[in-house]
């Protein structure tokens, strides 16, 4: 029987948590850089899907694929980072500031990664400028204007929208996370990973990551938008929704009310240790 039980599941939580704060900066780099770059790719993917289609929940469907590859290569990603490596924390086995230590490292990797990808993209789709920017790269430039100045205009309000969809979005996408955790079997953990991130992405919500490929490479391809719309209207407030919706509804809550009964085997401790 490949199910693990919600209290096996926090346990393993927590001992992916330490497992976390231990890699070293060279190892979180390289894996949270594959881990944007997965995420750009997946979202152009959708992209193409709804286009081609007509049906928004066909991109939706085809979303999922980026953090099936993610969890499955045990690669870094910011948003998950938020519900998991906090839990070390609340099991008195790292600092506070071990754990911003990590999420800064995570966030700057994802970033870069999807940076990356947004400029090899751009790229691709434009024969490197020499065709005009329609369909899938048209779509992105919609999109990125959409998220920034298109909140920018309705101010406080878009602001608050922003932040009410990145925190539903990482409750979301951290379930996945977890629920990858509640099966053994590859099979098992493509499925369990699968359904809460098709939600997300349906339901319109915000990802940092996502975002952190589609406004920059919607300003590769002419988008309206600058560096000030990007972060002010966008990526602020998006990453912190992110942290509430994965720290405090899924990491917190989870760990709440199915803490390990017994201390979890503290294979990285002493590395983490070292780390501070």
């Amino acid at each position: 029987m490949d199910y693990a039980k919600p209290s096996d599941v926090v346990a393993s939580m927590v001992d992916a948590s330490l497992k976390k704060l231990a890699l070293a900066p060279r190892d979180i780099m390289i894996r949270g850089a594959i881990s944007g770059a997965l995420l750009g790719a997946a979202t152009t993917l959708a992209f193409t899907g709804a286009l081609t289609t007509g049906q928004p929940l066909v991109g939706a469907l085809i979303f999922p694929v980026s953090l099936v590859m993610i969890v499955l290569l045990g690669l870094e990603l910011v948003t998950g980072s938020f519900a998991i490596v906090p839990l070390a924390r609340l099991e008195g086995k790292a600092s506070w500031n071990a754990v911003i230590a990590n999420w800064s490292w995570v966030f700057v990797a994802n970033l870069l990664g999807s940076l990356a990808f947004g400029v090899l993209i751009a790229i691709s789709l434009t024969n490197m400028g020499k065709v005009e920017v329609a369909g899938v790269a048209a779509r992105i430039v919609a999109v990125a204007e959409a998220k920034t100045i298109g909140n920018a205009a309705i101010g406080t309000a878009g602001m608050v929208s922003v932040f009410v969809k990145a925190i539903l979005c990482n409750w979301l996408v951290c379930l996945g996370v977890v629920m990858a955790m509640t099966s053994t079997s590859t099979v098992g953990k493509i499925a369990a990973t699968w359904l809460p991130i098709f939600l997300f992405f349906a339901l319109g919500f915000e990802h940092a990551v996502v975002n952190m490929f589609v406004i920059p490479t919607g300003m590769l391809l002419g988008a309206k938008v600058s560096l000030s719309d990007w972060w002010l209207w966008n990526q602020i407030p998006v990453t912190l929704g992110n942290l509430v919706g994965g720290f405090v509804f899924t990491g917190l809550a989870l760990y709440a009310t199915y803490k390990p009964a017994k201390p979890v085997a503290d294979v990285a401790q002493v590395a983490v240790q070292a780390a501070e």
